[in-house]
């Protein structure tokens, strides 16, 4: 199947080689130099996943990203930046992007990261076709995990929902609530709550998280997993709340109440 790429780049050397790599590739690309045009192109294309360079003229990646999912289009984003600072990265997250790649970078990595997003993007679709909440982290198995005789309450029901202290994720709506408060979190992030409480009580490795959500390991030195957790921690473990979200040094992370 051929997938197509809206690529955003005011960078023209960078714009022509990855759109030279990309259709080498097999993709049918779209590419535009700046953000307006990016977002007329969203709208007309209706891509299956968009390539957006952070920092361009008029309109930035961010504002496009933002002004997207204020539409509620769901398209994947990954996004370019030569901002190297996590705050940097957070504010992508934060205006709906679903992953990034640091300039410069090996087009093999952005192939990589793409077919993740795509990967993810036909999953989601077989399970909203589907009726049941089988994302990419809808299994019970730990892979990597530890202690999974010790896992504690976390109740699955067959509509899809999952509960885990007071957590309830609704698989099939997308939606997160802790306790009465609904959850604001992008698809990689809700993908990776979901896959920490599926598993509640069971310590998950990097690689094991790295495979489920991106579908790709990035490595030992990659701190995109870090910057995801870091992130979902402020929306699900505020000030005055029982944090859930854990690090266990030099293995991965586990959702419990300690």
């Amino acid at each position: 199947m051929t997938h197509s790429v809206l690529l955003a780049e005011d960078d023209r050397p960078i714009r022509t080689a990855l759109e030279r790599a990309l259709t080498l590739e097999g993709y049918e690309v779209t590419a535009v130099a700046d953000g307006i045009q990016a977002l007329a192109a969203a709208h007309r294309e209706r891509p299956d996943v968009i390539l957006l360079d952070v920092m361009m003229p008029g309109i930035d990646g961010l504002q496009v990203c933002q002004v997207l999912r204020a539409e509620q289009d769901r398209t994947p984003i990954l996004m370019l930046t030569a901002r190297v600072e996590t705050a940097d990265r957070i504010a992508g997250l934060d205006a709906g992007a679903d992953d990034y790649v640091v300039k410069p970078f090996e087009v093999e990595e952005v192939f990589a990261r793409l077919r993740a997003l795509l990967r993810r993007t036909t999953a989601g679709a077989a399970t909203d076709e589907g009726g049941a909440g089988a994302g990419p982290g809808a299994t019970d198995e730990a892979g990597g995990a530890e202690g999974a005789e010790e896992a504690y309450d976390a109740r699955i029901a067959d509509s899809g929902v999952v509960e885990a202290a007071d957590l309830r994720i609704d698989g099939p709506s997308r939606r997160a609530w802790r306790g009465e408060r609904e959850l604001e979190l992008t698809r990689t992030e809700f993908e990776l709550l979901e896959l920490l409480a599926r598993n509640a009580g069971i310590v998950l490795d990097h690689s094991t998280i790295y495979d489920r959500i991106w579908g790709y390991d990035f490595g030992p030195g990659s701190k995109n997993l870090a910057v995801y957790v870091g992130y979902l921690r402020r929306k699900v473990d505020v000030p005055g709340s029982r944090p859930l979200i854990h690090t266990v040094r030099g293995v991965g992370y586990v959702l419990r109440e300690d």
